[in-house]
């Protein structure tokens, strides 16, 4: 199987873990976007969604289901979404689509989060896929700043701007060998709203589609 045969793969077989009548937590992505069109068979299950992204509501509306909003659902049972990078301790770095904020809030309201993924995105240890960082627009500067004196690297991703409002700083070569200590530790810093690590609230199920079909590793 190629890339985008695997991403199908992957997110078709979260269609699995669905069950009727629930709300259904969606992310942000290439691989993300397979399991909202494989979300067109069996939508009749899922009562409503809440969206990471505005790109994600737009393609959910599409097919018909209802974007609901997160202060009003409360908690959920599932979340499902891709990743930029994952470990088979299911450690994750997200935010290549710049969603990782509200992605971070939606898998954190839910019990279950189901991370779906190619072959490509495995890796035995985070720090390959520049590390996202959402900041303020007034304090790029100062953050970039303080994350050059932490060993990173970081470069403004450029025209581009969340759906919060806000910037992002892709960093590279920051020591990712303790992922939750890091991930506190940028968030932390004045002007940060939040950074790309998912590793405090990590995955507990990751679907990696392979040349041979999809592997899951669990928590």
């Amino acid at each position: 199987m190629n890339q985008n045969d695997q991403k199908q793969a992957a997110a078709e077989a979260a269609l699995d873990f669905i069950e009727s009548g629930e709300i259904l937590g969606v992310g942000t992505g290439s691989t993300t976007n397979f399991f909202i069109d494989a979300l067109a068979t069996v939508k009749g299950k899922v009562d409503g969604v809440v969206s990471s992204s505005e790109a994600s509501s737009e393609r959910l509306r599409a097919i018909g289901l209802p974007v609901l909003d997160l202060n009003r659902t409360g908690d959920l049972s599932l979340y499902v979404d891709g990743a930029d990078e994952a470990t088979k301790h299911l450690h994750l770095i997200k935010g290549g689509g710049g969603a990782l904020t509200r992605e971070k809030i939606v898998a954190s309201a839910s019990w279950r989060f189901v991370c779906i993924a190619d072959q490509s995105k495995l890796s035995d240890h985070l720090g390959s896929f520049p590390l996202p960082i959402e900041v303020i627009p007034m304090a790029q500067s100062l953050v970039a700043r303080k994350i050059i004196a932490m060993g990173g690297q970081p470069e403004l991703r450029a025209g581009f701007t969340t759906d919060n409002g806000n910037l992002i700083l892709d960093v590279k070569n920051l020591d990712l060998t303790d992922p939750s200590s890091m991930e506190a530790k940028l968030n932390l810093l004045p002007g940060v709203v939040d950074n790309g690590l998912f590793a405090v609230r990590r995955a507990d199920v990751l679907l990696v589609g392979t040349s041979h079909g999809v592997d899951q590793i669990k928590t």
